[in-house]
C-alpha cells in the first residue's frame, strides 16, 4: 500500500477507516492437513448440530462463514449452515442481511451488520476479484457501523478461496466512497484493511506493523468465540515472532476481551521453514497438569496463520518437546494447520 494512503484512507472516526497492511489465509482456504484443530462436527453430525441451535429446516445444507457485530461490537466470524446454491458467496451475503434469513438465529448478542432491506443483486468473481452489487437500502446505515459493515463484507468473502479482493457496486454503479461517513473505495478491499483495529499511543502510523491476533470473548448465554483484532505494533520484519509476543501481552483491557495465554507464558523461541512455523514455549505455558489451555493453542495457531508471510502450519513445542497436550486431551505433537471453520454455532 501507497504511504499516502495512511491518511487518505483516514475516515470516519480515529483509525476506524484506515486501511492496514495485512493480509491473511482464509478461513476456508484449509487444504490438505497434518492435523486440524478444534475440528468441527462434520456431516451428518453437523448439519445435525447447526440446524437444532438455529431452529432452521435445511434440506439440502452447506456450511458458510459470516461475520457479523457482536455485543461490544466487535466484528466476528460465525459459522453456519444455509441451504446450497451454487454462490455460496451470495447466499453468505444475503445471511448477513438485518432482518433477513438469520434473523433471531445467530448467537444471542449478535447482530446483522448489512441494512435492513438489502439485496445481493449479483455477486461475479473473476481473477479472485469478488464484485457485489447491491441494492439502494445498503446505502442506509448508521455510521458507526460503516467500517464493520466494510470488514464484514470484505472478510466473508475473501474466506473463500477463489477470493482476495473486493469491489462495492450499488444498482449496477461502482462506489468511489461510502455515502456516509466517506470512507474511500476507489481501490479493491482485501483483508489488508484488518478488521477490529487498534493503535496504541505510543505507535505511530508510519513506523508500525498491523498484526491480526485472536482473542476470546463470550456472551450472556455463555457462548465464547474467537474474535480477531487487528493491532498496530512498532515496524518489525518478524511478524510471526512479534504474533505470539502480542497474544502474550494479552487484549486491551479496555475492549472487554479475555486473554487466552497463561499468565506468565513465555517464548523460547519462533523459527520458520517452508510451509512451517515452529513455536517453543516455556513451561510456564503449562498448567498444574502439565497442561497446555486448549484455547490458547488454538489461537496461537489462528492469529499465527492469519498473518503476512506466516506458513500453514504450525508446530507448538514446550521446552523443545513436541508431545504436547491440552487441558481438553487434544495432541500437538504433530504440525497443525488452520481449522475449516472458526466460531461455529453449536447446540
Amino acid at each position: 500500500m501507497k504511504p499516502y494512503q495512511w491518511t487518505r484512507l483516514a475516515a470516519v472516526t480515529g483509525i476506524g477507516a484506515v486501511m492496514l497492511v495485512a493480509s491473511g489465509c482464509s478461513l476456508l482456504k484449509t487444504k490438505e492437513q497434518s492435523k486440524q484443530i478444534d475440528p468441527p462436527p462434520t456431516g451428518a453430525d453437523a448439519l445435525a448440530t447447526s440446524a437444532k441451535a438455529s431452529g432452521i429446516t435445511i434440506t439440502n445444507p452447506m456450511q458458510v462463514t459470516i461475520y457479523a457485530k457482536d455485543e461490544k461490537g466487535f466484528v466476528a466470524p460465525i459459522a453456519i449452515q444455509v441451504e446450497k446454491t451454487e454462490s455460496a458467496a451470495k447466499r453468505s451475503l444475503e445471511y448477513m442481511v438485518d432482518g433477513g434469513p438469520s434473523s433471531g438465529h445467530l448467537p444471542a448478542g449478535f447482530t446483522s451488520l448489512l441494512p435492513k432491506g438489502t439485496e445481493v443483486k449479483g455477486i461475479s468473481i473473476k481473477d479472485k476479484l469478488a464484485t457485489v452489487d447491491f441494492s439502494k437500502s445498503f446505502t442506509d446505515y448508521n455510521l458507526q457501523d460503516e467500517r464493520k459493515i466494510l470488514e464484514a463484507v470484505t472478510w466473508t468473502l475473501t474466506g473463500f478461496s477463489t477470493v482476495e479482493k473486493v469491489q462495492i457496486r450499488v444498482e449496477g454503479k461502482a462506489l468511489k466512497e461510502m455515502p456516509v461517513g466517506g470512507t474511500p473505495l476507489d481501490e479493491p478491499l482485501s483483508r489488508a484493511m484488518g478488521i477490529n483495529l487498534e493503535k496504541p499511543e505510543s505507535v505511530e502510523f508510519g513506523q508500525s506493523t498491523p498484526v491480526t491476533l485472536y482473542f476470546l470473548n463470550q456472551n450472556q448465554a455463555d457462548y465464547k468465540y474467537y474474535v480477531p483484532v487487528t493491532r498496530l505494533i512498532k515496524r518489525t520484519d518478524n511478524v510471526a515472532e512479534a504474533v505470539v509476543q502480542q497474544l502474550i501481552a494479552g487484549p486491551d483491557q479496555k475492549k472487554g476481551l479475555f486473554a487466552v495465554m497463561t499468565p506468565g507464558a513465555e517464548l523460547l523461541k519462533i523459527s520458520k521453514a517452508d510451509d512451517l512455523i515452529t513455536v517453543n514455549f516455556s513451561d510456564k505455558m503449562l498448567g498444574p497438569d502439565k497442561k497446555a489451555p486448549a484455547e490458547a493453542l488454538r489461537s496461537v495457531v489462528l492469529s499465527l496463520t492469519e498473518n503476512a508471510g506466516a506458513a500453514s502450519k504450525v508446530q507448538i513445542l514446550v521446552n523443545g518437546d513436541a508431545k504436547v497436550s491440552t487441558t481438553e486431551n487434544e495432541s500437538y505433537a504433530k504440525p497443525v494447520t488452520r481449522p475449516a471453520t472458526v466460531n461455529q454455532i453449536k447446540s
